[in-house]
């Protein structure tokens, strides 16, 4: 494999075979792995550069609902319309209903960010925009099953979830569980819509070529959530933080 595809190489003959790379690639390539996440849910961080990652992901966090209500309107099928139209209410929330959004900025708000200042996402890094941007759209421009497949990361977040739940509030005094409430809803939303997607690219990629696709379209997902950490550890812990962008207070490591 490379950064960009799997190669011509990779035995892509069977739903199985797909099953066993899309799995694969998630195990080599998801940004658990990144040493970020390793300093963020070791407690190697200051609570500055923990905000500085809430921050940065709140843009990617709330432009999900964006992402998802295009490929919705990617698909004739009313079927899978309505089943993809509850990840929308799970980020967007509903009357009287509180979405992942809502409680990102409980994350935010806890670590002591200013709301406002959060929504207008004037302080995020320039990569964390493009990167999102780009998720956005690569799901308007590539096929139906493309813009599925690269919604597979989430079979391997429960994993992360559960991690940096348990990390955090272990070695964060300024950290408490009301504000991790984002994760812990998402343990039992995760499963469901990953269950879903990849039931749909078992079934509808049918050649070993649109296999590939799905493989492809992963290791692009796996690459936007990868990049934008990196830009964190070389703004925040390399201390290259680009012209405008937030410039955290309190840079003493955590305890």
């Amino acid at each position: 494999m490379t950064a960009l595809s799997v190669g011509k190489d990779i035995r892509l003959n069977s739903a199985e075979e797909l099953e066993a790379t899309l799995r694969h690639i998630g195990a080599t390539r998801y940004h658990s792995l990144h040493p970020f996440h390793k300093l963020l849910h070791g407690g190697e961080l200051s609570k500055g550069q923990v905000q500085a990652w809430a921050l940065n992901r709140y843009y990617y966090q709330s432009t999900i609902p964006i992402k998802d209500a295009v490929v919705i309107s990617r698909f004739r099928d009313r079927a899978t319309r309505l089943e993809w139209r509850h990840r929308i209410e799970d980020h967007d929330g509903d009357v009287g209903s509180e979405g992942g959004i809502e409680r990102w900025l409980k994350l935010t708000e806890g670590l002591g960010l200013d709301t406002a200042y959060v929504e207008s996402t004037e302080g995020i890094l320039p990569a964390t925009r493009f990167a999102v941007e780009a998720y956005v759209h690569y799901c308007r421009e590539k096929s139906q099953l493309e813009a599925i497949a690269s919604s597979l990361t989430e079979l391997f977040a429960p994993n992360l979830h559960e991690e940096r739940i348990s990390g955090m509030l272990e070695h964060y005094d300024f950290v408490n569980p009301d504000i991790m409430s984002y994760f812990k809803r998402r343990l039992a939303q995760a499963p469901r819509d990953a269950g879903f997607a990849l039931d749909y690219v078992k079934a509808h990629a049918t050649t070993p070529e649109q296999r590939a696709q799905v493989c492809n379209a992963l290791i692009f997902k796996t690459n936007v959530l990868w990049v934008q950490l990196d830009a964190l550890q070389h703004a925040y812990v390399e201390g290259h933080i680009p012209p405008g962008a937030f410039v955290p207070q309190e840079t003493k490591k955590a305890n």
